[in-house]
């Protein structure tokens, strides 16, 4: 009686070993060891996107220094290293003065990107970047948006509560027609106020970059000849009593003296 049933457990088990034997054969072929490379051919390591492109120092033979024309600033200008921006390949050149965590006075951070062109991020994006890329500060809030006119053109503002050491409502910019350049950055008022379009616009009115040629210079010579009397600080006439303390008032005062 159990003749019968031979047959079909006969093929079942060879079914099974077939199965078997095929699935060894493909982990063979998953666990084979990689081909080594041909000669002469460089090993490509993987590597974390958010590690791929560390930002690199720029080529200092690149010529021009930013700098502010502002004589009756307190807080000197200091620049950072130019480097290369690892996402946009753009060399940047940064310029801060004033210190963040110091609510009492001024803070700017300015970052000029050469060559600039075609699609760039969005003036939030940009000051995500810029606050995470060095200084460590954060954007927890945000404002009402505007824009105002500068020697380099329009320019595309936002405000900005910023967190670092301290919490300060700024102005973040950036311009919207200067390429092949692209300024953009933030400007802080003392005491955690915002600070006044004017004040920016004259900020940006006091950026040049001496000893540059090519189209940055061109730029910023073209945007000298736009720049704003109103932001310069009144120069003293011979008509006009010097100010008190020189001796030039001494003078004065000794010959209103006579007369009386």
């Amino acid at each position: 009686m159990r003749l019968p049933l031979l047959g079909p457990s006969l093929k079942i088990a060879a079914a099974c070993g077939a199965v078997a034997l095929m699935a060894l054969l493909a982990r063979g072929r998953t666990e084979a060891p990689p081909r080594p490379p041909a000669p002469g051919a460089a090993e490509t390591p993987f590597v974390p996107a958010t590690l791929a492109a560390p930002a690199r120092s720029a080529a200092p033979s690149m010529p021009g220094r930013l700098g502010l024309d502002e004589p009756e600033a307190i807080d000197p200008v200091r620049l950072e290293p130019a480097r290369i921006n690892p996402v946009t390949g753009l060399r940047e050149e940064t310029l801060a003065r004033g210190d963040f965590d110091a609510i009492e006075a001024s803070a700017l951070r300015l970052t000029l990107a050469r060559d600039a062109g075609g699609e760039t991020p969005g003036l939030f994006i940009t000051l995500v970047r810029r606050g995470a890329d060095g200084p460590g500060i954060a954007v927890v809030r945000t404002g009402p948006r505007g824009r105002i006119e500068t020697k380099f053109g329009p320019v595309e503002t936002l405000e900005a509560t910023l967190a670092g050491g301290a919490r300060r409502i700024c102005t973040g910019f950036a311009t919207l027609g200067a390429s092949p350049l692209r300024i953009d950055g933030w400007l802080c008022a003392p005491l955690a106020q915002p600070p006044e379009p004017r004040s920016l616009a004259c900020t940006l009115d006091a950026l040049t970059l001496d000893g540059a040629e090519g189209p940055a210079a061109d730029l910023f010579r073209a945007a000298e000849t736009r720049r704003d009397p109103g932001c310069r600080p009144p120069q003293p006439s011979a008509a006009t009593e010097p100010p008190a303390g020189r001796t030039g008032s001494i003078r004065v005062r000794r010959a209103a003296a006579g007369r009386g």
